[in-house]
């Protein structure tokens, strides 16, 4: 990365309430335009949303499999079906790779990266699977269950989109789709509370954070005031 890219910093923003889908990759898109532009630094955006299906630039007709249940958004991103909703940690990473590399593909090793390194601030032990996007947790007796997804886009090599890491989602929400398009036996979804560590989500943006300066080698100079768009509160057993 670059001096200038280091003077500037990285905007980390918070949000605590659940954000509109479309509002948000407004936000983003304008966002991206801004950093090519140079009148803005870069930034990570941690949020929750309502609960929804996005479809990526892969997805499958017939993996949406409860078109009615959720609102279903298009998007640009890579990857096929996914869910957000509450209890599910959205990180949407604009990085500027003209400053750190034009290589998508190191971007997107260093988000699971990421995630690994968060995870394992809970004890948990995240793995990539070949074949499989994503970030994997092995529960013996050959199943294994996601916990975090990816989902990348590059506009004129600045990135958006990023990651969702689940923390305590309703995990039944899950069905209304195939997950990226995996519907193999003894693969499944899980979350940290299911696997039995109830961290809180200021816990968990705290982990996230460290493991953001770890991995992508710098840190986060200071917290961009949240943005009044569309949003809502978030529903809570």
């Amino acid at each position: 990365m670059t001096g200038e890219a280091e003077r500037r910093g990285i905007d980390w923003r918070v949000s605590d309430r659940a954000i509109d889908y479309e509002p948000a990759v407004d936000e983003m898109e304008a966002r991206v335009a801004a950093i090519r532009a140079g009148t803005a630094p870069e930034l990570v955006w941690l949020l929750e949303h309502p609960p929804l299906y996005t479809a990526g630039t892969s997805a499958r007709g017939g993996d949406l499999l409860e078109p009615d249940r959720f609102p279903v958004h298009r998007t640009g991103r890579g990857g096929q079906y996914t869910y957000h909703g509450p209890g599910q940690r959205v990180g949407y990473v604009m990085l500027d790779l003209e400053q750190r590399g034009r290589d998508v593909r190191r971007h997107v090793h260093d988000l699971e990266a990421w995630l690994i390194g968060t995870l394992a601030a809970f004890g948990v032990k995240g793995e990539r699977r070949p074949g499989r996007v994503g970030i994997w947790v092995a529960r013996g007796a050959g199943r294994e269950d996601k916990i975090a997804a990816i989902g990348v886009r590059v506009r004129r090599w600045v990135t958006y989109h990023g990651v969702s890491l689940n923390l305590d989602p309703d995990l039944e929400h899950f069905a209304g789709i195939v997950p990226c398009g995996i519907a193999s036996e003894g693969l499944g979804v899980t979350s940290l509370h299911a696997l039995g560590h109830t961290a809180s989500m200021a816990e968990l943006d705290a982990a996230l954070a460290e493991n953001f300066e770890a991995v992508f080698g710098v840190a986060a100079t200071r917290s961009s005031p949240f943005d009044r768009l569309s949003m809502r509160t978030l529903p809570r057993a």
